[in-house]
């Protein structure tokens, strides 16, 4: 059996994250937006809030829990990242409401259960 890639994991994690996010109430408006500073993992909507959604995937809790990956340094580009996005759409197109920053980290060990955490609003 192969090893996995770092690209499966985090495909994996941002498949899951998005079902999850469906699940519980989200609409998908996109998926690995992006451009030439970066990428945008999930974009979705709930109700009155636009939410730019980074998700970390990792196998073990060896360096840390996969949200201790985003530091303020990845923050501040997301943020940046989600301006360009906003900036990209067409007149019209902007879904009206509030935005945020949300991460969802994701821990597939080899064994054992997935952990999912979904952190909102983060800053």
């Amino acid at each position: 059996m192969d090893t996995p890639t770092a690209r499966d994991l985090g495909g994996y994690g941002e498949r899951l994250a998005c079902r999850y996010l469906v699940e519980v109430g989200y609409t998908i408006v996109t998926r690995n937006w992006r451009c030439a500073r970066g990428e945008l993992d999930v974009v979705a909507v709930v109700p009155g809030v636009l939410v730019f959604c980074e998700v970390k995937t990792r196998s073990s809790e060896r360096f840390g829990a996969p949200f201790e990956a985003v530091t303020w340094r990845k923050l501040g580009r997301l943020r940046t990242l989600a301006g360009i996005w906003l900036d990209s759409l067409a007149d019209g197109e902007r879904p009206p409401g509030d935005q945020r920053l949300d991460v969802i980290s994701i821990l597939k060990p080899p064994t054992g259960r997935v952990r999912l955490e979904h952190l909102m609003g983060v800053s």
